[in-house]
């Protein structure tokens, strides 16, 4: 199975990120944690975009917040799927993030999720490895199942509560 990177423009977005990882962890899916700045360190973003594929990876997820240009920036170096994930924070509660990740120009995409959403980040990079990879699939399909599962029961519950 290919690898899903993670790549955070600080370590302050951690918390965000561990989302992603315990649902990728989940799942059983392989995962890479980085730390690259587009602007502090955008060498290393730049070679680790471009050797990604080379490197056993098959989706890349960027999260970051305020400017946001790190999924923008691995995007525009690896022809992978990359998910953006704009994090809450900074002057514009993470409006500023939201906008610089979902407006790309065209011949780079980059899917967004919502704000902070790193978990649906993991499901849909997994969603796009389970293509080719049908226990994931079923992995994914059985979740989907026991997440209903979940609702149900609280609404077989809610009349109670009432």
């Amino acid at each position: 199975m290919k690898k899903i990177g993670i790549i955070m423009g600080s370590d302050s977005d951690l918390p965000i990120v561990k989302k992603a990882t315990d649902m990728l962890t989940t799942l059983g899916v392989p995962y890479e944690v980085h730390v690259y700045s587009a602007h502090r360190t955008p060498v290393e973003a730049r070679d680790f975009a471009l050797s990604a594929r080379e490197n056993g990876f098959g989706v890349l997820i960027a999260a970051a917040g305020m400017a946001a240009h790190l999924a923008g920036a691995i995007a525009a170096n690896t022809t992978l799927p990359v998910i953006g994930i704009p994090c809450k924070g900074g002057m514009m509660d993470g409006l500023d993030a939201l906008l610089s990740t979902v407006q790309m120009p065209t011949g780079i995409p980059v899917a967004t999720v919502a704000l902070n959403g790193a978990a649906n980040a993991a499901l849909l990079a997994a969603q796009i490895l389970a293509v080719e990879d049908k226990e994931l699939a079923k992995k994914l399909d059985d979740k989907r199942k026991a997440d209903a599962a979940v609702v149900l029961e609280k609404d077989a519950g809610i009349a109670d509560r009432l």
